[in-house]
């Protein structure tokens, strides 16, 4: 990376010799900081000034709306308004009894203008002498356009706000190597203006979600996200335990075990946005702690939640720009009602295979390995196992659009209402977009006795090795033998909505702190 860095009020523009993106700072990062740390000494020492004791400023506007406000003004023209700003110094320029600067806020950046006659001898000579770009400083001034047509703040006065000690990044290389930009989110929001408008962008879909699930009527709560089960997902949880208690207990994989006891005490309609935790892999569409909103409306079934997914995703959409999208080169198109198809008869679309068919497993296995999935079966699955397995194979990547995916095997299901008319799938769905998974949904199982059996079918694959499969929840039994009324349950993966909506590679670019194994 290139630095440009301030010593002794000149511009410098240091290269560093060792990249630091296995965590190590360079030999010139080092000594640039060296250097500022002195000055700051003798800043204390020769100034009796100390930059971090300053412990307000006075700002009544933003940089936006000194430009929404004076984006009028012609060249050489200056208004009468005093301004009162603040952000972060980005460059500087001197020239003599001149300095020029580049001030960034949360929003918006604008040039400044010091000059020596009117912000007086003293505070220039301490402007050239003690402020460096990085340097968080507040301005008094007015707005002002430049001969070469630049909006401008010609600074009255100003106060040193806080010194930093560390470069930024030069403008034009910007922060690029991802690994850093991850570690150091900081100074990846410093440098690259539009990561902190995916943010930005975040905030408004997570608004946007708040926004329609209450105009539906559906209450906001909170649940544990500490519990001594781990249930409503089939996911490895994280484990951690209880010292006072003396309790194992396990990191939320998901709340909706929990919001549905809501329902059973008579809640009506609630949600929850909130962490859950998995202990799996990390990928560009994985992040062992991510963002879910789940919800579920009594007197709802699986029908109405796909109604609600398509409300919730259109509104988000149109919260940060256009219904006619762009992801990684792919046009999506959220404004055209979205695809609904059954796993059968996607699977038989892309693959030839009725599976309507099928009616044992040796027959499924015998078809998935003729199709080169020989490797991927242990030889003990079921023929919904492989359904499940050939769409996963063959069928996800070639999902573009918003496809509603419907009918899932029972056998996956384990918290999913039976179709009465073909018991072995149920009323689930999944929603789709260019080939990943957005949302999951169904018509809530609320038969307890049904529910027992499907528990015990889970306990015997956990007992077997699988580490994934459903703990046995008797508490959450006792909740719906008290009555869960016909329920439609809805969860939507955040990051990767956002991740779509605002063109994002991957989960980490939308996640503003996401896991890393640390460096030695």
């Amino acid at each position: 990376m290139m630095y440009y860095t301030l010593k002794n009020a000149t511009v410098e523009r240091g290269t560093p010799q060792v990249n630091n993106s296995a965590g190590l700072e360079s030999i010139s990062d080092n000594e640039i900081l060296r250097q500022r740390k002195e000055k700051l000494q003798r800043l204390r020492e020769e100034e009796g000034h100390d930059p971090y004791v300053v412990e307000k400023w006075d700002r009544r506007h933003s940089l936006l709306e000194v430009r929404g406000r004076y984006e009028r003004l012609q060249p050489d023209e200056k208004a009468d308004d005093e301004i009162r700003a603040a952000g972060r110094l980005m460059t500087l320029r001197r020239q003599g009894k001149a300095t020029f600067a580049d001030l960034a806020d949360e929003n918006e950046r604008m040039q400044l203008y010091f000059q020596f006659n009117e912000v007086g001898e003293e505070a220039y000579n301490f402007l050239k002498k003690w402020v460096d770009t990085g340097d968080w400083i507040g301005v008094a001034g007015y707005p002002c356009r430049t001969k070469r047509g630049e909006l401008t703040i010609l600074v009255k006065e100003y106060k040193l706000l806080c010194k930093a000690l560390r470069p930024l990044p030069e403008k034009w290389h910007g922060l690029t190597d991802t690994e850093i930009r991850y570690r150091q989110r900081y100074t990846d929001l410093i440098a690259n203006p539009d990561v902190r408008e995916i943010f930005r962008k975040r905030a408004a879909i997570i608004a946007s979600f708040r926004k329609t699930l209450e105009d539906h009527g559906t209450l906001e709560v909170e649940t544990p996200i500490l519990s001594a089960l781990a249930g409503g997902a089939a996911a490895k949880p994280f484990k951690s335990f209880h010292n006072a208690l003396g309790l194992d207990l396990f990191l939320r994989i998901a709340p909706e075990l929990y919001l549905k006891r809501l329902i059973v005490g008579m809640m009506g309609r609630v949600y929850e946005i909130g962490k859950n935790f998995r202990n799996e892999g990390i990928s560009v569409m994985h992040n062992p702690e991510f963002t879910m909103m789940e919800a579920y409306w009594a007197y709802a079934d699986y029908e109405d939640m796909m109604n609600l997914a398509e409300e919730l995703v259109r509104n988000a959409a149109k919260s940060v720009g256009s219904l006619k999208i762009e992801w990684q080169g792919i046009e999506l198109d959220l404004e055209s009602p979205f695809r609904r198809v059954s796993m059968l008869d996607f699977v038989k679309e892309h693959t030839g295979v009725d599976f309507r068919a099928v009616t044992s497993d040796e027959e499924a296995g015998s078809i998935a390995a003729g199709k080169g999935l020989k490797d991927k079966l242990k030889g003990n699955e079921s023929r919904f196992a492989i359904l499940n397995l050939m769409f996963e194979e063959f069928c996800e990547n070639k999902i573009t659009n918003p496809t509603f995916v419907i009918g899932h095997p029972t056998e996956i299901s384990p918290l999913s209402k039976r179709d009465p008319e073909n018991p072995d799938y149920t009323h689930r769905f999944e929603l789709f977009m260019c080939g990943r998974e957005l949302a999951n949904a169904f018509s809530e199982l609320n038969d307890p006795l049904d529910q027992r059996v499907r528990f015990e079918e889970q306990l015997r694959k956990k007992e077997s090795g699988d580490d994934e499969a459903h703990d046995f929840d008797e508490d959450f039994i006792s909740a719906i033998e008290a009555g869960l009324p016909p329920t439609g349950g809805l969860g939507i993966g955040i990051d990767r909505l956002v991740m779509f909506l605002t063109n994002s590679r991957s989960i980490r670019d939308v996640i503003l702190f996401p896991l890393m194994k640390p460096k030695i």
